[in-house]
């Protein structure tokens, strides 16, 4: 069975493999505002409050909900960009709050971000062949001669694009290259965050097929930050619904009813990946829409108000 056949719908639990990579418990992620007194802070900011998942190999698990709901927080937390407060995140028996800095820096190596906005966070001064091989310079590993190409190669790039600048690109080119450099240090796990909600309609589905084709091919695990439900239905073996820094709905079968409110408010216009071009019918959105407003007749906009006299355009005299 094929990729896309198998993700036409979300897979069935059994069907997932045993090796288990990643387990988070417990994990809270507060923000202070304001200035510390003896007292404390006047004002704390509850980004995210007892998510609890795991992710195997293979398997993607799809974190979606709103905006602000602390989806995002989550992802930064997994790759060390955010601190918990409470809660452990452990990654093969390894808690990454009581790893040392060898183990840490070891770790990410298995486990890469791929961010949102793809011009925004690769250097516009750097060509792409130091943004694909950034990661193997910081890490202090060796260049082999053909990576920068190989790996233009796996995302779909031409091996000519390795000399080129970011603003020679479209924003799908640019995801690419994003993902090239995420896959330069052969990392077990991605964290997708909303890795295609700043693109075109027309190239969300490559992107999609993309990383279906290399989950398939180099047994990677995603954890892919969203925030419609719609989107993910075509990749996603488990989907968990966050809301208010919150999971309150997980499952294979989240996306069959919109029972909540945090999945009626999300929209779906992602288009599901296809192998070829093909038409398809317009689904009508989900989205709740607010009566229209009154508008008032031509007529009564055009007449003048009850007692008093229609305005007059001023005659000018020649001087």
């Amino acid at each position: 069975m094929t990729q896309s056949q198998q993700y036409g719908a979300v897979a069935e639990p059994g069907v997932l493999p045993e090796e288990e990579l990643l387990r988070v418990e417990g994990l809270t992620i507060h923000f202070p505002l304001g200035r510390r007194t003896r007292h404390g802070y006047a004002e704390i900011v509850h980004a995210v409050d007892g998510v609890d998942f795991t992710l195997a190999r293979g398997q993607t698990v799809a974190l979606v909900g709103e905006s602000g709901c602390g989806k995002s927080t989550v992802a930064r937390a997994l790759v060390g960009l955010a601190r918990p407060t409470a809660g452990t995140i452990t990654y093969r028996g390894t808690d990454l709050a009581r790893a040392s800095r060898a183990e840490l820096r070891a770790l990410r190596r298995e486990v890469q971000i791929v961010f949102q906005d793809p011009f925004a966070a690769v250097n516009p001064r750097m060509r792409v062949r130091d943004i694909v091989t950034e990661p193997l310079r910081v890490q202090g590993l060796p260049r082999e001669n053909g990576v920068v190409e190989r790996l233009l190669e796996l995302v779909g790039l031409d091996a000519a694009h390795a000399d080129r600048f970011p603003h020679e690109f479209s924003g799908g080119q640019m995801q690419r290259i994003g993902i090239a450099r995420a896959l330069a240090l052969e990392p077990r796990v991605l964290v997708l965050d909303e890795p295609i909600s700043a693109l075109d309609v027309s190239i969300q589905a490559q992107i999609i097929n993309l990383l279906m084709d290399l989950q398939d091919e180099l047994g990677l695990a995603y954890l892919l930050i969203a925030h419609d439900v719609a989107g993910v239905r075509a990749i996603s073996h488990r989907v968990l619904v966050m809301y208010l820094g919150k999971i309150v709905e997980s499952g294979p079968d989240v996306l069959s009813e919109p029972a909540i409110r945090t999945r009626r408010r999300c929209s779906a216009p992602y288009p599901p990946p296809t192998s070829a071009p093909a038409t398809t019918e317009r689904r009508s959105s989900s989205r709740a829409t607010c009566p229209a407003r009154p508008t008032r007749p031509a007529a009564a906009a055009s007449a003048p108000a009850a007692g008093r006299p229609p305005r007059s355009a001023p005659s000018r005299s020649p001087s």
